[in-house]
């Protein structure tokens, strides 16, 4: 809480923007002024979208044609893994590292630079001629996807600084690239491996990406920040130290989880523990040395904020159930009910028309209804769509079980992260909004392969106790049982939440709680002033929902 002393040194903020170039008040529904028209306004929200969607894209593809080409580069179960593991592993441990570059030297370059780097690396995959080579370069797409997911969330919560509805919007669409890029990613892979190959998969996001960072170009606004000059100083206060701890024990605590379904011995191979254990070790070093660090690459005090915390968690347990499920329900179309690859992407479908009006709507409520009962559906929606997958048969209709089951799986992935985007942001100041979003990134990656990594050994248990003669869906039944009880103990946190609405007059009139450090104090008031001009806290928002792709969902099942 904070003192009375604290509260002296926070000012009325409300014409801040108006003092900032390149911002307007955006509570009254302004367009900002670093954009000359809405028509580049809504191509700069279009390509950042289309940033957070880079790893759902990639990963949905890779799930298509992984079975195609393992047999064509004659893949062994771990190299099959590595497709997707190799993107997970880089594109989860250096979004921090990404963020605190974005944050300190500029935003425009890095996004830019990544999406054409990824567009020139998906050429080059395409024309992989061994599974070597193809797991390297899935490696440096993931790479490609860290790297531009907080320059694009950073900007958009730096620019519309004020709760609005046109903030809503701006945010909802953004964080429909998720769930859209992942579902549209498996859509467009399965249509273009059947026509002309599975190289094409990854050419098609070469000519994507490739126009957006055309587009950026014209459409990204400079840089509002202060930049910091690159010399001594500013590489001592890049947190190096803290930078290396996170990305070696994300990359040991992700490989053992994603390498362990196909290890020689399982989780009994000694490497899997050896490198869970380390992983986790370096992780709690990581931690410690940010509590001491002067300028940490995560602050930790945002965690005193019981609201940001009990989201993180909510969010978490939802989405350790949601890709892994759905990876898994794609594979159960293949190899139980038999489908080619494009009619497992036809029958996902409904996946993508229902997450795009479900972030519609999003937009349209979320200053009008509290968004503690948006959580609420939302956990319900996830408990209920792998109840539904869990109840069903062999022979079961896909209308009674797997369409409805689609839509509310996407419909609580959707309103989570529409709600979370709102808050998240608003617990760091303008200046670190690229940081603000590769905590959130970052944490969903994780909470995506600590659920592959459970699910996976849910069902690798349930094969192996399979009796002859049982049918062949007992072991993803198993697997959606275990999602459902992850999705249900959400539910169980949610009534510990006290926000309320977001955005709009309301969001204005109730101003989100914003913790900002000065002067080495914690002051917890509605608005904040930060010692550098440029650092204008904001509510923004973070990334985006379901993440169903920057991890590697197929990493332990290729048996």
């Amino acid at each position: 809480m904070s003192t009375k002393e604290d509260a002296e040194n926070v000012v009325d903020t409300t014409h801040i923007s108006d003092r900032v170039p390149g911002l307007v008040d955006q509570s009254e529904g302004g367009r900002p002024t670093c954009f000359n028209s809405t028509v580049q306004e809504v191509l700069f929200v279009l390509t950042a979208t289309m940033a957070i969607a880079m790893s759902s894209f990639l990963t949905g593809g890779n799930i298509v044609i992984t079975s195609l080409v393992g047999d064509q580069l004659r893949m062994t179960n771990a190299e099959i893994a590595w497709i997707s593991a190799a993107s997970s592993l880089t594109g989860g441990a250096f979004l921090l590292f990404f963020g605190r570059i974005a944050d300190m030297f500029g935003r425009r370059t890095l996004l830019i630079a990544s999406m054409g780097l990824f567009s020139l690396l998906s050429i080059a995959t395409g024309f992989a001629p061994n599974a070597l080579f193809l797991d390297a370069f899935n490696g440096l797409l993931g790479l490609c996807s860290a790297a531009a997911v907080p320059p694009a969330v950073g900007t958009l919560g730096f620019i519309y600084t004020k709760p609005s509805t046109r903030k809503n919007y701006a945010f909802a669409c953004f964080s429909a690239g998720n769930p859209l890029g992942y579902v549209f990613g498996t859509i467009f892979s399965g249509v273009f491996t059947q026509v002309f190959g599975w190289r094409a998969s990854y050419w098609y996001l070469a000519i994507v990406y490739g126009l957006f960072a055309i587009v950026a170009i014209f459409t990204m606004p400079k840089d509002q920040q202060k930049i910091e000059k690159f010399g001594v100083d500013a590489v001592k206060r890049f947190d190096l130290l803290g930078a290396a701890l996170i990305i070696t024990g994300i990359a040991l605590f992700t490989s053992s989880l994603s390498l362990a379904g196909n290890a020689p011995q399982g989780w009994r191979t000694p490497y899997v523990p050896v490198f869970l254990v380390v992983g986790v070790l370096i992780i709690a070093t990581f931690l410690y040395w940010e509590s001491i660090f002067a300028t940490p690459l995560m602050p930790l005090y945002i965690w005193r904020d019981r609201d940001f915390s009990l989201l993180m968690a909510i969010v978490w347990l939802g989405f350790s159930a949601f890709p892994p499920a759905s990876f898994w329900l794609a594979l159960y179309m293949q190899r139980v009910q038999h489908l080619s690859p494009l009619l497992v992407a036809v029958h996902l479908l409904p996946q993508a028309i229902m997450g795009t009006i479900t972030n519609i709507i999003a937009g349209l409520i979320l200053h009008r209804v509290s968004n503690k009962l948006m959580m609420l559906v939302g956990a319900v929606c996830y408990t209920v769509s792998f109840l539904l997958l869990a109840l069903q048969k062999q022979d079961s209709s896909y209308w009674a079980f797997i369409f409805p089951s689609l839509n509310l799986m996407v419909i609580g992935a959707d309103l989570e992260f529409n709600v979370a985007n709102m808050y998240v942001m608003s617990a760091l100041p303008a200046h670190q909004q690229s940081i603000a979003g590769g905590i959130f990134q970052t944490l969903t990656r994780l909470a995506m392969t600590v659920g592959l990594g459970i699910l996976t050994a849910v069902f690798n248990s349930t094969s192996a106790a399979l009796a002859s003669g049982e049918t062949p869906l007992k072991p993803y039944t198993a697997v959606f049982w275990a999602a459902c009880g992850l999705a249900a103990t959400s539910v169980c946190l949610v009534p510990f939440l006290t926000i309320g609405t977001q955005g709009g007059k309301a969001g204005k009139e109730k101003a989100e709680k914003v913790i900002e450090e000065q002067g080495g104090k914690v002051v917890e008031e509605k608005v904040a002033v930060v010692p550098d001009p440029a650092a204008v806290t904001t509510s923004a928002v973070v990334a985006s929902p379901a993440q169903a792709a920057a991890s590697g969902i197929e990493a332990s099942v290729s048996r």
